[in-house]
């Protein structure tokens, strides 16, 4: 190993969206370049220059300096360290874990640990068996950079996660809408349903905060707040700046969702007028007086109790409505707006409209949602609506 690397860790801290306070702090290394300007050294673990043995030695060491200046750290804030996943491959024997043993010999309190598992490149049998074994020491374990690789579902599947931290590039992406933000909701909805806790890095704006928390991520990380230093910080120091932002999110998110629920209104309104029509023989033709236009309909049809669908599609398009038969016979029974209306019924809620989720239309492409009403004892009125963000 070349005797001038010299590797040191500075340490970025991460925040808590609910009491604003710093809740931990992500471990890096860093080192000095040719002008003494301290950079990343990121890229010197997978330099050419450097074999396995001597990256792995140097990562041990600018961990081992980490642990030290925490255990110096009175106060209940964690510490995230990064494990390459490809290092771990490595290890010939589970108790030959080197960060427990640091942790031994410092006296630090395990639980205030996150093991970070970065990159994607490693045996799964392997990587279950040694976060098991964290887990067992009472560590807690991330995925790292969660999105940016191929086998991500496959290692939530094999470890169960403490903590998801989403990929800096697909969040940064995900803040200007289409796919990616689906994505990362996606991502986000996987985390709550698996007690996954989640944590956006990269935030450096404002707006990529509110975008974090529209997402429902617990925890931001970023230069919004601060890089990575050399020392720690009080665990106040963000707090009146993260309840500024949390009052920004709530007035903003209020004032859309009061519009949202007028166009709803208006919406159902037309709905449930449109049901009354329906009960006898209707002209499609007239229904163009109506305000549709002002409305996010699209198309409405009709199926049996079985879900059959029983009437061609009625489509509205630039203020005129078209006839489509080619889905009559289709069944819908298997989508929950149909049968949740059905379990509605029985449980004595009739009248409502049930709502689906998001989804992507095959046939426009549009974002929409079906809309489902009790028309008659044998009939059921299905209405797709435009689906705004």
């Amino acid at each position: 190993m070349e005797p001038t690397i010299t590797l040191f860790p500075h340490f970025q801290p991460i925040v808590s969206v609910a009491n604003g306070k710093i809740i931990g702090y992500e471990a890096l290394a860093r080192q000095l370049d040719a002008h003494n300007k301290i950079i990343s050294a990121g890229s010197l673990f997978s330099s050419p220059h450097l074999d396995e043995k001597q990256r792995t030695e140097l990562d041990r060491q600018v961990r081992w300096q980490a642990l030290q200046k925490f255990a110096e750290l009175d106060s209940n804030t964690y510490l995230a360290i990064n494990i390459s996943a490809a290092w771990i491959n490595n290890i010939r024997h589970l108790n030959a874990l080197p960060t427990l043993k640091m942790l031994e010999e410092l006296n630090i309190d395990r639980q205030r640990i996150i093991i970070e598992i970065t990159e994607d490149h490693a045996d799964l049998n392997k990587l279950k068996e040694i976060v098991k074994r964290y887990r067992k020491q009472g560590l807690r374990v991330a995925l790292d950079d969660f999105g940016a690789g191929s086998s991500q579902l496959q290692r939530v599947l094999a470890i169960h996660p403490d903590i998801i931290k989403i990929d800096m590039r697909l969040f940064k992406q995900a803040t200007k809408g289409g796919l990616a933000s689906e994505v990362v909701h996606l991502m986000t909805r996987l985390g709550k349903r698996t007690g996954c806790q989640i944590i956006c890095e990269g935030v450096e704006t404002d707006e990529e905060f509110l975008f974090g928390l529209s997402c429902g991520a617990q925890y931001m990380q970023g230069y919004l707040f601060s890089p990575a230093q050399a020392e720690f910080k009080p665990p106040q120091l963000y707090e009146q700046h993260i309840i500024s932002l949390r009052n920004k999110f709530l007035k903003n998110t209020v004032t859309k969702l009061q519009a949202k629920v007028g166009a709803i209104n208006t919406t159902k309104e037309l709905i449930y007028r449109l049901a009354e029509v329906l009960q006898g023989d209707f002209n499609l033709n007239e229904l163009a007086s109506w305000n549709f236009a002002q409305s996010d309909v699209i198309r409405f049809y009709l199926c049996d109790n079985q879900g059959n669908q029983l009437s061609p599609d009625f489509s509205f398009l630039e203020n005129q409505w078209f006839t489509d038969p080619r889905k009559i016979g289709f069944n819908w029974s298997w989508r929950p707006y149909f049968f949740q209306l059905l379990a509605l019924e029985a449980a004595g809620d009739s009248n409502r409209i049930v709502t689906s989720e998001r989804y992507r239309d095959f046939g426009s492409e549009l974002l929409c949602k079906t809309l489902s009403l009790r028309l008659d004892p044998d009939r059921i009125l299905l209405v797709d609506i435009i689906a705004n963000e």
